[in-house]
């Protein structure tokens, strides 16, 4: 396990970053009528093998305009699945903080190969806030 801090020490590649275009949600209410499909535009900027960077707007379950920025944190790897969390912040959920920004920390595991990953998230149910889903998100960079 290396909990290393990140170091900058690298210049910026515009090729490691990861491009996605939103998300595909597997709700965990079926029965709430939420949107599955949760198209958008993100990036993922890797800092080291432990650290990522993210930012992205998607159109969110509840049928708004979401945002987000984060970090991910993926201190284990097992079998080459990355595993921890992405650290951060979201906005566009009209029962959870009048749709206001709000932290949040959300389970996650990375599988990725050369140009081709995918984001396996676990958000939680808020009860009357928020619905809780598996997450998937397909990434790809053009390194």
């Amino acid at each position: 396990m290396d909990f290393t801090l990140p170091t900058f020490d690298q210049p910026f590649a515009l090729g490691k970053t990861w491009i996605n275009v939103g998300f595909y949600s597997a709700h965990f209410d079926r029965d709430k009528g939420l949107e599955d499909k949760n198209p958008g535009l993100g990036f993922e900027y890797p800092l080291n093998d432990v650290y990522r960077v993210t930012l992205g707007t998607f159109h969110n379950s509840d049928r708004r305009q979401s945002h987000y920025l984060g970090l991910y944190v993926l201190p284990l790897e097992v079998y080459g699945v990355r595993l921890g969390a992405v650290v951060g912040g979201f906005d566009g959920y009209p029962n959870y903080r009048n749709g206001n920004w709000f932290p949040a920390v959300i389970p996650t595991a990375a599988i990725e190969g050369k140009n081709w990953g995918l984001n396996l998230a676990y958000v939680p149910t808020i009860r009357n806030r928020l619905y809780g889903a598996l997450s998937f998100q397909l990434k790809y960079r053009f390194e």
